[in-house]
C-alpha cells in the first residue's frame, strides 16, 4: 500500500502554547508556483508569484484555527476542512471597506501562531468568509469590533512554511491601519 506509516511520536515537551498572533491575507491566485522542501512535501519554501500580504495583528484568546479531517470510507474520499475564527477589535471606516473586500474575495491566508509557526489556509482553493458579525456590544466592556469565520477545504492539511515567507519572499503591504 502506498500510504504506509513512516514514523512514531514521543510525548512532546510542555513548551508550546495555543493562540494566534497574526494572519496575513493575499488575493486569491497571487501565490504562483509553490516550491516545497525537497525532503518534506508538507513544508513550503517559496512562492513564485507576487503576492501582497495584508497583515492583521491579533490579540487575546478569541481567534482560533481548527482543521477537521473528513474521510468517507464508502466513497474513498478525504479532505481537510480549515476554519479560522477571528476577532478584530474596534469598528473603523477603513475596516468596514476591507471587510467587504474579504467577503467578496477568496484569499489565501497565512496563519501565525504563538509558537511562531506559519502555515497556509486555503492554499489551492482560497478561503471564504462564511460568517461574522459587526458588533457594538451592550455593556462598556463588550466587544466593539468584528468577528469573522473563514473556511477552506483542501485535499491536504495546511502546509507549514519553512521560513517567515510573508517577510522574505513576498510583499507585506506597508499600508496598515492603526485603529
Amino acid at each position: 500500500m502506498a500510504c504506509n506509516l513512516s514514523t512514531g511520536r514521543d510525548l512532546p515537551c510542555f513548551d508550546s502554547m495555543g493562540g494566534l498572533k497574526a494572519v496575513y491575507f493575499a488575493d486569491y491566485g497571487t501565490l504562483g508556483a509553490i516550491t516545497f522542501d525537497i525532503t518534506d512535501t508538507d513544508t513550503i519554501t517559496t512562492f513564485a508569484g507576487t503576492p501582497e500580504f495584508f497583515e492583521f495583528d491579533l490579540r487575546g484568546s478569541s481567534s482560533t484555527y481548527t482543521e477537521t479531517i473528513t474521510k468517507d470510507i464508502n466513497n474513498g474520499t478525504a479532505f481537510y476542512a480549515q476554519s479560522l475564527s477571528l476577532t478584530l477589535q474596534k469598528l473603523t471606516k477603513t475596516m468596514h471597506k476591507e471587510l467587504k473586500l474579504l467577503v467578496y474575495n477568496s484569499p489565501h491566508v497565512i496563519v501565525k501562531d504563538y509558537n511562531d509557526n506559519y502555515f497556509v489556509c486555503g492554499l489551492y482553493n482560497g478561503a471564504d468568509v462564511t460568517g461574522g458579525t459587526v458588533v457594538t456590544g451592550g455593556a462598556k466592556g463588550d466587544l466593539s469590533g468584528y468577528t469573522l469565520t473563514l473556511t477552506a477545504e483542501e485535499a491536504m492539511p495546511a502546509n507549514f512554511l519553512a521560513v517567515d515567507i510573508p517577510t522574505t519572499t513576498a510583499t507585506i503591504a506597508a499600508a496598515k491601519e492603526t485603529p
